[in-house]
């Protein structure tokens, strides 16, 4: 009866992320009535160039955006928290996130160095995304190159925590020497935009989310059986060590893509697989994995559907809205110890 409920209940997430995605499809300043959207979803001609083009160039792009950095997030938060034991482990605790920033960093605040030409590109360029990259995989080289002498995945934690640390006086130094156009660009960036995601950048974008997912998925009975602690899984003949480096790789395809590609986004990892864990009422991975997945998706619509200003062209910075709906579900979690404590226990 409880299998059958978790599958209820997971249908009813995957219809109200439907409606959503067509929620943040249908908002926007320029109004388009919901046949012509419905239209236009389904690859017809709506007679009108100028909803065609924001529907295909700007809304769509943009909404599917949101669905594989909801996926990707959750998914990562999920892995982290349980890999560490830690209820308030994030998929960025592995210092991929702060690596990618340093990246973007040197490449906005040290382009000093190449006579200023860097600083007209724009945020969401090729260049910035490549920068992004190189910083976090160097630091996942890091970090999965210690991992093999490392024997406790707490151990580990504090080497991120370390990392990130490292990395952010690294930016802090760069800003300090910086100007104030050059400061202002990295923190547009690090505000975070679902809207510089275009076909092109998709075509690495979402290859790569979705392999780091499918790794995911592979690995939900090690993870079953790292929430129970490590001495059990190894007595269930679990690769410790084995799992422990996939669950690196695919945490930081997941979290090193979606901050390369949008910016460094807060909160969504951290609060989807709590929120999940509630509704669900499980622990098996099996079924959690997909469920936090649907409700990362679901959160990350709502927040970019949050950023649209009715009436007005501006759009809030994705970051700002995020750490709006994610810091009172953090609080909430930390104020609900029993709950945590049943989760991981």
């Amino acid at each position: 009866m409880k299998s059958l409920n978790v599958v209820w209940v997971t249908i009813l997430l995957l219809l109200s992320a439907a409606l959503l995605f067509l929620a943040d499809l249908a908002l926007g300043s320029v109004h388009i009535p919901f046949r012509y959207l419905m239209l236009l979803l389904v690859g017809g001609d709506s007679g009108n160039e100028i909803w065609s083009n924001i529907f295909y160039h700007f809304r769509l792009p943009r909404a599917i955006a949101a669905i594989m950095v909801g996926a990707a997030l959750g998914i990562s938060g999920l892995q982290m928290q349980t890999l560490f034991k830690n209820p308030l482990a994030g998929p960025f605790v592995l210092g991929i996130s702060s690596g990618a920033s340093l990246g973007v960093a040197l490449l906005v605040l040290a382009s000093f160095s190449f006579g200023g030409m860097l600083v007209g590109t724009g945020l969401n360029s090729w260049m910035v995304v490549l920068a992004a990259c190189i910083g976090a995989i160097i630091v996942f080289m890091i970090v999965l190159a210690l991992s093999f002498r490392v024997r406790e995945s707490m151990s580990l934690l504090i080497i991120g925590i370390m990392v990130a640390s490292i990395t952010g006086a690294a930016v802090g130094a760069l800003q300090f020497f910086s100007n104030a156009q050059q400061i202002q660009i990295f923190l547009i960036w690090t505000l975070g935009s679902l809207g510089g995601l275009t076909w092109s950048t998709h075509q690495v974008f979402i290859p790569v989310v979705l392999t780091g997912i499918s790794i995911a998925f592979v690995m939900f009975k090690p993870l079953n059986g790292l929430l129970l602690g490590e001495n059990y899984a190894q007595s269930l003949g679990i690769n410790i060590k084995r799992s422990r480096i996939l669950i690196i790789i695919s945490t930081s395809m997941l979290a090193g893509a979606v901050t390369a590609f949008c910016g460094p986004i807060a909160f969504i990892g951290l609060a989807v697989p709590h929120i999940t864990r509630l509704v669900i009422n499980t622990s098996d991975h099996k079924k959690l994995l997909p469920a936090v997945a649907v409700m990362g998706v679901i959160l990350m619509l709502i927040c970019d559907i949050l950023s649209q200003i009715p009436g007005r062209e501006e759009v809030l910075p994705i970051n700002i809205v995020t750490s709006l709906v994610g810091a009172p579900v953090v609080i909430w979690i930390i104020m609900r110890k029993k709950v945590v404590k049943n989760a991981f226990s």
